[in-house]
């Protein structure tokens, strides 16, 4: 190979050997504060997310015909058309249009392996996870660019959380999820505990809950929410961090809606809470259940003594199957993109 011919490899998305891949991390709300149902039915937010360690893979490759694949591995290997992944490929090869370095032409397809190791419909954001990284992921195979107005507007079209997800880290997510403001001040890397009951707990379904028991949310909420945020655009030691559990694991305006939902919830949170002697929290609109440690190490240990209760029945989870129970962690940088 002569150096013209290296030079020119990068920019010609048909000639590349490997497939691209993308890390595309589950998210937790620290807080969920709902300000208010919009005329469009969406409802607008004031909410600090975090990314976590725990994380998706996607692998993107360009494929023969013109028909995108998806191969789904992990949880739910059945989840194929409905998928936000192809919706995202869809979205970003009509914003690139002919504009890609092998065009004219619409961008070719892609065959995509995903594998799955965030619980779906969980309140921790795998879905719209794995459409961001497609989106980012699918540019790169293609050898195409978006600037980031253009990737908000995709990201946004194919759902609420995407936008959220092109930023990774810790960040205050306000609107219905468009709106995506960094908060870099989180020293050091807290643990988490998820804990996820094999129930299906439907976010609309919740949304429509909450609307029905009030129109807007609550003033303490919103406060929380506010306080935290402008405590992690500051300065914010872990230590500090999961000190203030108490006060965001109850800093969810669907909280309430989500326990009328499946009362089953109530007892499985309270008896969590009760085995570990620290407040324990839900995700969005659920149904994972979360609790905040100083480390990761500390974390595992306390998955594994909710494990041990569930084996021996001290507690008991929703659900005809076992729940997931994991350990990770809060990223405190840009995370989401490649994986060598």
């Amino acid at each position: 190979m002569t150096s013209d011919d290296r030079q020119t490899v990068p920019s010609d998305p048909t000639r590349r050997l490997t497939p691209v891949v993308r890390i595309a991390p589950a998210k937790l709300n620290l807080t969920l504060s709902v300000i208010a149902r919009r005329d469009d039915g969406y409802h607008s937010l004031h909410s600090v997310f975090a990314a976590l360690g725990l994380a998706d893979r996607l692998s993107l490759a360009l494929a023969a015909g013109d028909v995108d694949t998806l191969h789904v591995s992990g949880f739910d290997p059945g989840l194929t058309a409905d998928n936000l992944v192809h919706k995202a490929i869809a979205a970003t090869r009509a914003a690139v249009g002919g504009a890609w370095s092998g065009g004219p032409g619409p961008a070719p397809a892609l065959a995509v392996r995903l594998d799955k190791r965030i619980p779906i419909a969980a309140g921790l954001g795998g879905g719209s996870s794995d459409a961001a990284s497609a989106i980012d992921g699918a540019l790169e195979a293609w050898a195409a660019e978006l600037d980031p107005e253009a990737r908000l507007r995709v990201a946004a079209g194919v759902g609420s959380d995407v936008p959220f997800f092109l930023a990774g880290r810790v960040a205050l997510v306000e609107g219905r999820g468009e709106s995506v403001a960094p908060l870099d001040g989180l020293h050091g890397t807290p643990g988490v505990l998820l804990v996820t009951p094999a129930i299906t707990v439907s976010t609309r379904d919740v949304f429509e809950a909450f609307d029905a028991i009030r129109t807007h949310g609550d003033g303490a909420v919103r406060l929380t929410s506010m306080h935290l945020a402008e405590e992690l655009r500051a300065k914010l030691s872990t230590a500090d961090l999961v000190a203030r559990a108490g006060a965001m694991t109850v800093a969810n305006d669907l909280l309430p809606a989500a326990m009328l939902v499946v009362p089953s919830l109530v007892a499985f949170r309270r008896s969590i809470s009760r085995l570990l002697g620290r407040p324990v929290g839900l995700s969005g609109s659920g149904p994972t259940l979360w609790a905040l440690y100083a480390s990761e190490a500390e974390a595992a240990e306390a998955a594994e003594l909710v494990r041990t209760a569930l084996g021996d029945g001290r507690i008991s989870a929703p659900g005809v199957t076992e729940p997931f129970v994991g350990a990770t962690h809060i990223q405190t940088g840009h995370q989401q993109g490649s994986q060598p």
